[in-house]
């Protein structure tokens, strides 16, 4: 009896490269997880949220005071020249020297950015900012006294306009 058919080389077989490649794929994409997890920081979670969550009745109390004084501002902002401008229009207010421009991220509080901006001659207020990446960013102006805020999307807007809430 002669046996004329001769087995191949296990290298040739397509069942043991996949069994081979379906554990290999596991561990290769845990190794992918473990270095993302590593390397990123997501930065979602404020680690004092109890102390944020108190002070809520004074950022509410500003947002009234803003109200009161009947202030409204218009924002521009060019981020391939770095700079901001604010007009700021009270009824009852002597326009401060100084006053805060906050730019927090909706979700990447690592790209937050606080600005000082100051009042200029031209009774603008103007600052320098810093890239922006795309997305929601909650935008602020505020002092000790009152704040303003509202919402922008980057980068289809580059312009908006504050009202007391």
């Amino acid at each position: 009896m002669n046996n004329s058919t001769a087995s191949a080389a296990w290298y040739r077989q397509p069942l043991v490269w996949m069994l081979i490649l379906i554990p290999l794929s596991a561990v290769l994409g845990g190794i992918s997880m473990i270095y993302l997890a590593i390397t990123t920081d997501d930065g979602l979670v404020n680690d004092d949220y109890y102390r944020y969550g108190k002070q809520i009745n004074l950022v509410l109390e500003r947002d009234i005071n803003a109200k009161q004084l009947g202030l409204k501002a218009s924002f521009e902002f060019s981020v391939e020249n770095g700079t901001v401008s604010v007009k700021l229009d009270g009824n009852r207010i002597k326009l401060p020297d100084t006053i805060s421009l906050s730019l927090l991220h909706a979700t990447r509080a690592n790209h937050d950015q606080h600005i000082k901006l100051t009042l200029t001659p031209d009774k603008n207020y103007h600052g320098l900012i810093n890239k922006l990446i795309p997305g929601k960013w909650y935008v602020q102006l505020h002092t000790e006294q009152w704040r303003l805020s509202s919402e922008l999307l980057y980068p289809d807007q580059n312009k908006l306009t504050f009202t007391p809430r």
